[in-house]
């Protein structure tokens, strides 16, 4: 049996304000009407979960490569169907890495490996269809 994640959404009564309590404790806040105080959407999340989920999977994968990356960053924008329900149906990923004298490869091979082994997050989104495209930066500080 497989991993089981958990989390709690309570109604605030505010609009369409929800206050959440991840399993692991962590507090965030949902809203159906975004804004700045209110808290980021369902979809928003969505894509924030794929961004984490690939970040930890290539960090973790140049490092066993030891690679001396100093920085790892993603930018992730989905494009979304104009009919409801309005899914996903693009996501572009951006990684952008930095380092001194990063391996090309080990990028490519990391990347490679977390869209296609260990993200279950964007192995979830391909399987629904949403085609998952992959793009790289390499920045030297050295």
């Amino acid at each position: 049996m497989g991993k089981i994640n958990t989390a709690h959404l309570t109604w605030t009564g505010n609009s369409l304000h929800f206050h959440g309590v991840a399993g692991s404790g962590h507090q965030f806040d949902i809203s159906g009407k975004p804004d700045a105080t209110n808290g980021s959407s369902p979809m928003e999340y969505l894509l924030a979960g794929v961004a984490g989920c690939t970040a930890i999977d290539v960090v973790q994968i140049l490092q066993k490569k030891r690679e001396k990356i100093d920085s790892v960053e993603i930018e992730i924008n989905g494009q979304r169907a104009d009919a409801i329900p309005a899914v996903y149906t693009k996501v572009d990923i951006l990684y952008i890495i930095r380092g001194q004298n990063i391996s090309v490869k080990s990028v490519e091979k990391a990347i490679e490996l977390s869209q296609t082994k260990y993200c279950s997050a964007s192995i979830l989104f391909k399987q629904a269809g949403v085609v998952v495209r992959t793009n790289y930066r390499i920045e030297d500080s050295a």
